[in-house]
C-alpha cells in the first residue's frame, strides 16, 4: 500500500482487523461454534499470549489462548480458538457447554474437571514424550538395559499398532484393539506394578504421569474413533504457535478475541481445502451486505458452503 501512495498507520490498520472481525466474521465464528458442539468427539489444547493491557494484569503475566477442534470423524473439520485471561477450567467448561462425548486433551488436571458427560481421552504422546526424555537422562552405555527404554517400547508398540490400523473403519478398529492394543495395556500396567524409581527422577515422573493418566490413557480403547493421541489439537495449535513468535505479544483483549477469530477461519477454511484469503475476501465481500441476524444466511457463509472456485490447488 506504501508502495502505491497510500499511507496507513498501524493503529488504522489493526482498527479494520479489529472492525471486520467484530462486525463479519464473529457470527461465522459463533456458528461454527454452536456446530462445533454437536459433534462427539473434540480434541482441545492451549498455549499462553503476553497481552499488555489486560485490566487488573501486569503485562508481563501469562494469558490463554485455547484451541477447540473436530476429530478425524468429522465430515466438516472446525478448528477454533479462543482467548482467555487465565488456564482455570472454567474457560474450558463454559466454552464447551452443551457439548456431551469425548474430549482429547493432555495431562492438565483442568480438563478432568469438566461437565460428567465430557469423557476426557488421554494423549499417548505425552506420556511416551516422558519415557524419551527419560531415557536421554540415562548414560549412553546403559540405555540398552534402562526401564525407560522398556517403557518407551510399550509406548512405540502401541503407536505401530495404531498405524497398521488407521485406515479401517471406526467399528472395525475397535475390535482390533481390544484383540491387539489391550494385551500390550495389559502387560505395560503390570510392568510398572513392579517398576521402582526415584519419585524426582526422570524415570519416576514418566511412571507417575503413568499411573495418574492410566484411566485417561486406556479411554481411546472405548471407542474406534477415538485416536491414541492429542496430536491432532497440538498440529492445530501450532500456526498459532509460529506466528506468535514474529507477533510476540497482543496489546488488548480486543485484539487477542479478534485474532482468535481470525485464526479460527483461517484454520478452519484451510482444513476443508480452501484458499483462505479467497475465502476471506469471498466472506467479507457476501457479509458486508448480509443480514448476519439470519441462521440460513450465515450458514451459506460457512467454509464448506463456499464456491469451489475458493478450494486451495
Amino acid at each position: 500500500l506504501n508502495r502505491s501512495g497510500l499511507m496507513l498507520s498501524r493503529q488504522t490498520m489493526s482498527n479494520w482487523i479489529l472492525r471486520a472481525a467484530e462486525d463479519w466474521l464473529k457470527p461465522i465464528y459463533e456458528q461454527l461454534h454452536r456446530d462445533l458442539l454437536q459433534h462427539q468427539v473434540l480434541h482441545a489444547d492451549e498455549t499462553t499470549l503476553q497481552v499488555l493491557r489486560e485490566p487488573g494484569k501486569a503485562a508481563q503475566t501469562k494469558s490463554y489462548m485455547w484451541l477447540y477442534r473436530t476429530g478425524s470423524d468429522a465430515e466438516h473439520p472446525i478448528v477454533l480458538y479462543e482467548y482467555k485471561d487465565s488456564r482455570r477450567a472454567e474457560n474450558t467448561k463454559a466454552f464447551l457447554k452443551g457439548f456431551s462425548g469425548y474430549l482429547h486433551a493432555d495431562g492438565y488436571a483442568g480438563y478432568h474437571k469438566l461437565q460428567p458427560e465430557i469423557a476426557v481421552v488421554g494423549c499417548w504422546a505425552h506420556a511416551r514424550r516422558k519415557f524419551d526424555e527419560a531415557l536421554n537422562a540415562v548414560p549412553v552405555k546403559e540405555r540398552s538395559t534402562s526401564m525407560a527404554l522398556k517403557g518407551l517400547e510399550f509406548c512405540n508398540h502401541l503407536f505401530s499398532i495404531e498405524k497398521r490400523l488407521e485406515d479401517l473403519p471406526p467399528e472395525d478398529r475397535y475390535e482390533q484393539r481390544l484383540s491387539q492394543a489391550k494385551p500390550v495395556l495389559d502387560a505395560l500396567w503390570r510392568w510398572t506394578r513392579t517398576i521402582a524409581a526415584v519419585p524426582k527422577s526422570s524415570l519416576g515422573k514418566a511412571l507417575h504421569y503413568l499411573e495418574e493418566q492410566w484411566p485417561y490413557l486406556c479411554r481411546y480403547l472405548e471407542d474406534g474413533r477415538l485416536e491414541i493421541s492429542n496430536n491432532r489439537a497440538e498440529r492445530s495449535i501450532k500456526p498459532f504457535v509460529t506466528d506468535r513468535k514474529n507477533f510476540l505479544f497482543a496489546n488488548t483483549p480486543k485484539g487477542a478475541t479478534s485474532s482468535a477469530i481470525m485464526f479460527s477461519l483461517i484454520q478452519t477454511a484451510i482444513e476443508n481445502g480452501l484458499d483462505p484469503y479467497k475465502y476471506l475476501a469471498w466472506l467479507l465481500k457476501q457479509a458486508k451486505d448480509a443480514d448476519l441476524m439470519d441462521a440460513e444466511v450465515v450458514q451459506s457463509l460457512l467454509p464448506w458452503c463456499a464456491p469451489t472456485e475458493y478450494r486451495a490447488k
